[in-house]
């Protein structure tokens, strides 16, 4: 676990200290790995060498074949011996060059995944909510993959070509500097080449990017909407949305390709012209006994060696700028800095449930209005608190700041008489619940929604936690009971059913401070009563803050507050607002 949280403070640092520098993150990412990557360097010249090794040997064979009265036979055979040799190791190394390097390349994969979620688990609440869900997953997907297709076959592609020219050239510097002169001819073409095409191939590799991870998104969304698309007949609206968005991909890729295949051809042309100039200027040194038939051979070759390495270094250019784009894209997710703040100055301890609102205020990040102002409550240590009032009076408000998942503007919050933002949040919520107005549940079994982050937790108290929101029964007549698999997001149960499972997930972690906000809304008649006798329960064994759309469903509660612009107008039981017949009693009338 050090070991994992080492590794994302490692790509942290290294974002950090090169934003513009992708190359250098890239390099990052092989840190710790050096004897790996010195081995598999090893092997790869090992495999590589009978590249190098072959044509010297056929430029060989033909000086003895040509050059008979000069040479014995057995140097055909000698000759053809060392070439055997060289090819037959070719599988032991590429086996242990791939092996080693594999597991470095998927080791970095998973590092990147792995940085990638625990960095989202630490970004704050509102940076999710203006981050698209589908953009996540492509970063951590399709990002992260290009990445890894990079590193896997970039590495291999440029060190070959590094090896094979390298090679080429001292062999060809020890035999004939004039030819070489002719082969150095070749490196200006070739940067030429990439220079003209490099800004057009980033700029349609970003715009691709981009489009994919809108599309991903609004796919996600799609998926989402499909029932009240259907509900409302709006599949062709969908559709069409899609469609364009499809479009825009699919014009974007075709740009792309274009780009990448003029690219590649005018890089195709150009060398094989050169490479038809090279045999005719070796063959005229040859013509002229200059040199041998066997090292026009020699030089065509390795010069072939040479052009094909530059081409493969030319295409793969585009994967690279796209391998790049990939790792400035995941870098907007590992080094945001909009993190969670947790101080975790002070130790809680065991949660009592005392909460103090004092003077807060509270306003978005790019807000203008105040959504609280000078917002004061004091709550005793197991009282229970509800809070009505119409939208955007700030109810739920109240609710994030509690959890924490906001921060107040002003003011402070106190927890057990300490401040809030002095405590460990996680220390913190793990003595609380929340029930949220959007049920969330995750395929698996009824079981694993109820148990989730709760360890140790025997069947019989599932079963309770059930009869208290009054499932029992509806679980005892599935297959399976409490081990019945439920659909995508529960999609299996009914709504008030969904409701009542997240409600059972609250009450198994026997919180000190449980948070229902409108819990009961999608709940009918029958299930509302039995969920507001469990939350009656609940009540009387921890401190509990609702909002409620019911009126009807807070009548237990301790006290009422109403609120309005952020401030609480109202407080009291729910017998002294209906007495006092202000504004709550007023819309208790607009219920009935």
């Amino acid at each position: 676990m050090v070991e994992k949280e080492n590794t994302v403070e490692d790509y942290i640092k290294s974002y950090s200290a090169n934003q513009d520098k992708p190359l250098k993150i890239m390099l990052g990412f092989f840190k710790g790995h050096g004897f790996e990557m010195f081995k598999t360097v090893l092997f790869l010249i090992i495999k590589q060498s009978p590249v190098w090794v072959i044509p010297i040997v056929t430029s060989n064979i033909i000086n003895i074949a040509t050059y008979h009265n000069e040479h014995a036979w057995s140097e055909i055979l000698l000759n053809v011996g060392i070439a055997l040799i060289f090819l037959l190791q070719n599988i032991a190394s590429s086996y242990t060059q791939v092996r080693i390097y594999s597991r470095v390349i998927r080791e970095i994969e998973m590092n990147l995944r792995e940085a990638l979620i625990r960095r989202l688990q630490q970004l704050s609440i509102s940076f999710h909510k203006e981050m698209q869900s589908g953009r996540l997953l492509s970063k951590v997907m399709r990002d992260v993959e290009n990445i890894e297709t990079l590193l896997y076959m970039g590495f291999g592609t440029l060190v070959n070509i590094f090896l094979d020219i390298s090679i080429a050239v001292v062999v060809i510097m020890y035999h004939n500097p004039i030819v070489l002169l002719f082969f150095i001819c070749v490196i200006p073409v070739a940067v030429c080449a990439v220079y003209f095409f490099r800004k057009p191939i980033r700029n349609n590799n970003q715009q691709f990017r981009k489009e994919m991870e809108e599309t991903q998104a609004a796919v996600a969304e799609m998926v989402e909407l499909i029932p009240v698309t259907r509900a409302h007949g709006l599949e062709k609206v969908e559709i069409n949305k899609m469609d364009n968005k499809f479009n825009r991909i699919r014009e974007s890729g075709y740009r792309l390709d274009m780009i990448n295949m003029l690219f590649g051809a005018t890089s195709w042309v150009i060398f094989q012209s050169f490479q038809i100039l090279c045999l005719g200027f070796t063959s005229f040194l040859a013509y002229k006994g200059k040199i041998t038939v066997g090292e026009v051979v020699l030089y065509q070759t390795y010069f072939t060696q040479i052009v094909g390495q530059i081409v493969n270094l030319i295409n793969l250019y585009p994967n690279l700028t796209k391998g790049m784009e990939s790792v400035k894209s995941i870098g907007e997710i590992i080094s945001a800095n909009d993190l969670e703040q947790n101080n975790a100055i002070i130790p809680l301890g065991e949660l009592k449930g005392a909460v103090s609102f004092q003077n807060v205020g509270f306003r978005y990040k790019d807000g203008e209005r105040m959504i609280l102002e000078d917002f004061t409550l004091d709550v005793k240590a197991g009282e229970s608190i509800a809070f009505v009032g119409g939208s955007g009076a700030g109810k739920t408000t109240v609710l994030n700041l509690l959890i924490g998942f906001d921060e107040p503007t002003s003011g402070k919050i106190l927890i057990d008489r300490i401040n809030m933002a002095n405590l460990d949040k996680k220390e913190y919520r793990s003595q609380i619940a929340v029930v949220p107005q959007n049920t969330i549940l995750f395929s698996g079994s009824i079981r694993d929604n109820i148990a989730y982050g709760v360890r140790d937790v025997s069947d019989e108290e599932i079963w309770d936690v059930l009869k208290e929101v009054g499932m029992d029964d509806v679980v005892s007549a599935m297959p399976g009971g409490i081990y019945a698999r439920i659909g995508e997001h529960g999609g299996t149960l009914s709504g008030g059913q969904r409701q009542r499972i997240s409600i059972a997930r609250a009450l198994l972690r026997k919180p000190k401070i449980i948070i229902f906000d409108e819990a009961t809304s999608a709940l009918d008649s029958e299930s509302e009563k039995k969920v507001q006798m469990a939350t009656s329960r609940m009540m009387k064994q921890c401190t509990t803050f609702l909002v409620a759309h019911r009126l009807s469903t807070i009548k237990d509660a301790d006290r009422i507050c109403v609120l309005e612009h952020g401030k609480i107008v109202e407080q009291g039981s729910y017998q002294e607002l209906m007495e006092k017949k202000g504004q709550f009693y007023h819309l208790k009338q607009l219920q009935e």
